[in-house]
């Protein structure tokens, strides 16, 4: 049995990781072989997730002790054995675990997510999650869409003649004057 130090150090330990990102997600990879367990710890490693086997009662209480941040709704999936991901992007570890779960394999399940303030709870969450735009991608989307009024703006201007550009100032001109 671990000492109370020893505890408490992996408690600080846990906060350390839990501050450090905005994606958290709670995996059951209870029932999975060790080869299993081996092979998804490499592929987080190749993804830039941290994945890590936690005592739930640890856990709880590393995340209890973050002020600012409310995981209430995750702690209620604190049950069983418990992987924790850490990631950067969003929809990364809902990625990983489909990736791991082929033809009738149900595990790892999800069992929570905590993603920038949002809490998603079950297995059936999965699909979505990994759906899931990151910030890079919303900010290309954007940009995208505001590009595009000015492209075919500077496109009409570029493929009509003088002709047209003269008739089009002088209906701006004329809608401004109305």
């Amino acid at each position: 049995m671990a000492t109370r130090t020893e505890k408490d150090q992996a408690i600080s330990v846990l906060v350390d990781e839990i501050k450090a990102t905005n994606v958290i997600y709670l995996a059951d990879t209870s029932g999975m072989s060790a080869e299993a367990t081996s092979n998804m710890r490499r592929a987080c490693h190749k993804s830039g997730i941290r994945m890590k086997v936690v005592k739930n009662t640890l856990l709880q209480k590393a995340m209890e002790q973050i002020e600012g941040r409310d995981y209430s709704g995750v702690i209620p999936t604190l049950k069983g054995q418990t992987s924790v991901l850490f990631a950067e992007k969003g929809n990364a570890p809902a990625k990983l675990i489909q990736g791991f779960r082929k033809g009738d394999i149900v595990k790892p399940a999800l069992k929570s997510a905590w993603i920038d303030e949002a809490v998603f709870v079950g297995d059936d969450q999965l699909v979505m999650l990994s759906n899931l735009k990151g910030k890079e991608e919303l900010i290309g989307d954007i940009i995208a869409l505001l590009q595009s009024p000015i492209k075919n703006v500077i496109g009409g201007l570029q493929g009509s003649g003088g002709q047209k550009i003269a008739g089009l100032l002088k209906t701006l001109e004329e809608r401004a004057q109305a």
